[in-house]
């Protein structure tokens, strides 16, 4: 059973979707108690940084997410998802912290690369770490959907698992044991975002 942690987040539906259509067996979560006998949690995120880290604190869900990663059970941080799992964040002078699970500060594009800002659309991603589980089947340069503005600088470079530049060059995927997160969002990222979404769902097995 796959917990998907439900504070609010516009891409929720559209998740769940997305993960039942691989086969998984989803339940949303909206407290500390219905994590208690999940196989693996998703955190999915669209939106501010705040926002979401404000919610999760709201319903009690902070260091219950921090309780499941310490677990070892399978995690996906999707987006701000990903975002949220680091110690801060320089969108709107946050104030909030993170979840701390990595270190490391999630920073803005630069206004000088002459792109738009935020990004949206496809963007290919560069494999760092062939051996991710998270990206078994999935060809090197494949194209994923992003839609940020703002992207995680982790300080430990050994977690990244794939590269995305847009101006610069960020991590778009990290992975360290039983935590895997992605810049991108895998539910509207058509065949390549459901094989990795599989891919998820068989490591809760």
């Amino acid at each position: 059973m796959i917990a998907l942690l439900d504070y609010g987040s516009g891409n929720l539906r559209s998740v769940h979707k997305a993960l039942v259509k691989v086969g998984a067996e989803v339940r949303i979560v909206t407290r500390p108690a219905d994590l208690a006998n999940a196989d693996a949690a998703v955190l999915p995120g669209v939106g501010a940084f705040d926002d979401c880290l404000q919610a999760l604190q709201k319903q009690e869900l902070l260091e219950a997410t921090r309780q499941f990663i310490r677990s070892g059970k399978p995690f996906l941080g999707i987006c701000v998802g990903y975002q949220a799992l680091f110690e801060r964040s320089a969108e709107f002078n946050s104030r909030m912290a993170g979840l701390g699970v990595f270190t490391g500060t999630v920073v803005r594009f630069s206004e000088n690369s002459g792109l738009k800002v935020p990004q949206i659309g496809w963007n290919q991603l560069e494999e760092v770490r062939r051996e991710c589980p998270l990206f078994r089947g999935v060809p090197e340069g494949s194209y994923v959907y992003f839609v940020h503005s703002f992207f995680p600088k982790p300080d430990d470079a050994s977690i990244v698992a794939t590269r995305t530049t847009y101006g610069e060059t960020f991590a778009s995927s990290i992975w360290r044991e039983n935590v895997y997160a992605t810049q991108f969002h895998p539910e509207k990222s058509q065949l390549v975002g459901l094989r990795l979404l599989s891919n998820f769902v068989e490591l809760a097995r």
